[in-house]
């Protein structure tokens, strides 16, 4: 009898930190999503489109992304995106939420605490 189903309980950790992987990766670089895809793969973070394109979709509407369409050599022009000042102050909260929330588990996993 299996109790955990460890491949949902790794998709449902990894839906829930996308959001701060994509700003975090467009904070040092403009992009463009099949390339956001690569790079999230890259960093055992799998994704596919049909993920990512809403979540894309919803950052931009909460004004954390902004985007523009460049020319590109191969194909049509590509949408590249942007983080925004509010985008920088939503990942710099999330950054500080981070650094919570393995402390919390670090405290937890410890033999220090009661």
């Amino acid at each position: 009898m299996e109790i955990v189903n460890n491949e949902n309980v790794k998709s449902q950790m990894r839906k829930g930190i996308l959001e701060y992987c994509i700003l975090t990766i467009l904070n040092r670089q403009d992009s463009y999503a099949s390339s956001l895809i690569t790079r999230l793969k890259k960093a055992k973070m799998i994704v596919v489109e049909g993920t990512l394109y809403p979540l894309l979709i919803r950052q931009k509407n909460q004004g954390l992304l902004s985007y523009r369409w460049e020319e590109s050599p191969q194909g049509p022009p590509r949408k590249y995106y942007s983080i925004t000042e509010k985008g920088k102050e939503a990942l710099a909260e999330m950054d500080r939420e981070w650094a919570e929330i393995i402390n919390t588990i670090e405290y937890l996993k410890s033999e220090n605490y009661e």
